[in-house]
């Protein structure tokens, strides 16, 4: 069992506000680089990271994001000054393989992200030739256009086990305190062979689950709930792997006892999906367009 004790690492990065966590969809491929029909079908998501700076309590001083593309034996962190990119879709237009988001890593918390969970008790391995996957900047290019604020990548385990990504999560939590965002990118609902009014209606199942869980119930039971994630409804047609909704139980142990909010709501590619921000004050914005929570998850839009 691993365990962790904040104490033994003092603020290296000074103490700040505390960061609310958020588990964010991420979107389609390199779509915040492109235009026409597949760009606007981002819209309402494109609207709803352009929104977040103004949640936080003072910009971050480094952005610590979980990866749903990114997946090693052991704990991974980017650890470079400079990372690249890695062009991780296919059959894209040649010139969204010349992408740049510069964003500056920071060696420094890399080696900070990499203590605190050494001292929970896992092995932790620095990549300093890991790049940026578009887990990374199709979200934070609406986000961070400038692309100014330092960030680091946290792999998930391939073993893809909740309980240890939330412990992971909970021995992350000092960070919040020292002015570090953290970010779980991956995406509510992630079948790529999904087609059809049934895998819609599916999808609408899946997000009413997640939204009671997360919205509706106790801390704890809340946790109990995402631990067991596959015993919900249309859980496995949801996420045929876990990957994607990995980064949740990352962001949920990095939350502690501070309650959800809906940021995000809306059909991508025709299937409800849904981005959520765990604070210590509530939070409603124009973005949630689903509100699927309010309905019988047999209704349809």
């Amino acid at each position: 069992m691993h365990s962790h004790d904040p104490q033994q690492h003092p603020a290296a990065l000074g103490s700040s506000a505390r960061q609310p966590v958020y588990y964010l969809s991420h979107g389609g491929g390199p779509w915040p680089f492109m235009g026409g029909p597949f760009r606007e079908m981002f819209r309402v998501l494109e609207r709803s990271l352009q929104d977040l700076p103004r949640q936080l309590p003072e910009p971050p001083r480094a952005i610590l994001i979980v990866t749903g593309h990114w997946e090693e034996t052991h704990f991974s962190v980017s650890s470079a000054a400079q990372p690249g990119m890695i062009y991780d879709y296919h059959g894209f237009p040649e010139q969204l393989y010349q992408i740049s988001y510069p964003a500056p890593g920071s060696p420094a918390l890399a080696e900070q992200t990499a203590a605190l969970l050494e001292a929970g008790g896992w092995r932790v391995r620095r990549d300093p030739e890991r790049g940026y996957d578009h887990g990374t900047y199709s979200l934070l290019k609406p986000i961070y256009p400038q692309a100014e604020i330092p960030v680091v990548q946290l792999s998930l385990l391939s073993n893809l086990d909740p309980v240890e990504h939330f412990a992971a999560g909970q021995a992350l939590m000092p960070l919040r305190e020292q002015g570090v965002l953290i970010l779980g990118s991956g995406q509510s609902f992630h079948n790529l062979r999904a087609r059809g009014p049934q895998m819609r209606a599916a999808s609408e199942i899946f997000d009413t689950w997640l939204r009671h869980t997360l919205l509706d119930l106790s801390i704890e039971a809340r946790n109990i709930e995402l631990l067991a994630w596959e015993q919900a409804p249309m859980a496995r047609v949801a996420h045929p792997r876990a990957e994607h909704l990995l980064p949740l139980m990352v962001v949920a142990g990095a939350a502690g006892a501070e309650s959800a909010s809906c940021v995000f709501g809306d059909y991508l590619a025709d299937f409800a999906t849904s981005a959520y921000r765990f604070s210590a004050d509530a939070m409603t914005t124009e973005f949630d367009v689903l509100q699927l929570h309010h309905r019988s998850p047999r209704s349809t839009p």
